[in-house]
């Protein structure tokens, strides 16, 4: 595993076994986190299996640039951070995003061209208000952690696991992602919610897979098949995980997924 910086950003990157294919692959990360939620299962899982692995921290996230003004970054520039990285590889990627990282990924393909895009557990083009809407009649406790969490306050750690998992997860792998999660823009959120939403009209044609998760509380199955209708695909519904997917105990399911998917692409 390397850590590499384009002016600032951080990209963790995994070369691949063998020969590489085609495409590489860009993990986009969802908000309160970083580029680090796909070091410890994704990147190795792809890279063992030919591709060129990339997870980038957007701006304000894990070890790039822009702490100093974390809530005036808008998801505008989250966009400007993919299309720095994706303009220096040597082909271009395919674009897999979770939640937050999902949406950016919608609003990239805007303006720019994908080899194909995997939304997962993603903010659905339509916004947030929904999602918040039902966590807020659902899960109100979960509500006031997220957003103590956005603020840079400290929060319980048992909400981390609430909005992460379904399956078991050990208590210092829980206090490591706890330590190594973050606030989130309010603008960014504001934009999710209300003033940059996607539009699937301005969109490239792009090969999408869009996934949930059966017990995510924050991105429900409902808003899941939502984005997949907008997109004119299905949505495929994992049984028995939760929102973050790439951390799960089953995580190894969603990967073997997405990396069969790849395969079929033409």
């Amino acid at each position: 595993m390397t850590t590499a910086h384009s002016a600032r950003l951080e990209v963790l990157t995994r070369a691949p076994t063998g020969a590489a294919k085609a495409h590489p692959l860009l993990f986009i990360h969802g908000a309160f986190t970083g580029a680090w939620c796909w070091q410890e299962h994704f990147l190795p899982f792809f890279a063992n299996a030919g591709y060129a692995a990339y997870a980038l921290s957007l701006s304000g996230h894990g070890n790039s640039r822009g702490h100093e003004k974390l809530d005036s970054l808008s998801i505008s520039d989250y966009v400007a951070d993919v299309a720095e990285v994706a303009l220096q590889l040597a082909q271009p990627p395919v674009l897999i995003g979770h939640s937050m990282g999902g949406f950016v990924v919608q609003k990239y393909l805007e303006q720019h061209a994908a080899a194909a895009a995997v939304l997962m557990c993603s903010v659905p083009p339509q916004g947030l208000a929904t999602a918040a809407l039902g966590m807020m009649m659902a899960k109100p406790g979960l509500m006031v952690e997220l957003n103590r969490l956005m603020g840079g306050g400290v929060v319980a750690l048992e909400a981390l696991r609430e909005a992460l998992f379904a399956q078991d997860v050990s208590n210092d792998d829980l206090s490591r992602y706890y330590r190594w999660s973050q606030p989130e823009s309010h603008r960014a959120i504001w934009d999710m919610t209300l003033f940059s939403l996607p539009r699937p009209s301005l969109m490239a044609q792009t090969p999408m897979l869009v996934l949930g998760a059966e017990y995510d509380h924050l991105i429900p199955r409902s808003l899941v098949e939502m984005t997949a209708r907008s997109y004119g695909v299905e949505a495929e519904i994992f049984a028995g995980l939760g929102h973050g997917l790439m951390l799960e105990k089953d995580w190894r399911q969603v990967a073997q997924r997405v990396l069969d998917w790849l395969g079929d692409l033409p």
